[in-house]
C-alpha cells in the first residue's frame, strides 16, 4: 500500500540516547523499560522487546532513532511515550541506530 509523502512527512523521527534501563517484569513478552534523552524534547519513556539481543549494560549510552509523536501508550500499566525503530531478523530485533553520534533530539528525515 502506497502513502502520500505528506502523511510520512507528518513522522517525527528523532535520535535520541539511552539513559536508564530496566525489566519491564510485568510484560508479556521479554521487555526493558528505556529512558531516552531527545535534547530539546525531553526524556521519554519507551518499552523495547530488545532482550535477546542487547544486556542493559551496552545499551546505556546508545544512541536510537524513534518515533517521538504517536502519543503515549500504556502497556502493562506503564506509559510508554516513544517507539524506538529497529529492524526484525526472525525473533530478534536489531536496533536502528546513527553511524556517528549527532545532538540528542536530532531529525531524521
Amino acid at each position: 500500500m502506497n502513502i502520500d509523502y505528506s502523511h510520512f512527512e507528518q513522522i517525527d523521527i528523532r535520535v535520541g540516547t539511552i539513559l536508564e534501563i530496566n525489566d519491564f517484569k510485568e510484560a508479556r513478552n521479554a521487555s526493558y523499560k528505556l529512558k531516552i534523552d531527545f535534547g530539546p524534547l525531553g526524556v521519554l519513556n519507551s518499552s523495547a522487546q530488545i532482550t535477546k539481543r542487547y544486556n542493559e549494560k551496552e545499551l546505556i549510552g546508545k544512541q536510537v532513532v524513534s518515533v517521538v509523536n504517536l502519543g503515549s501508550k500504556r502497556i502493562a500499566g506503564f506509559k510508554s511515550e516513544c517507539l524506538v525503530l529497529g529492524a526484525v531478523s526472525g525473533k530478534d530485533v536489531i536496533l536502528l541506530e546513527p553511524e556517528s553520534k549527532i545532538p540528542n533530539g536530532q531529525q531524521v528525515l
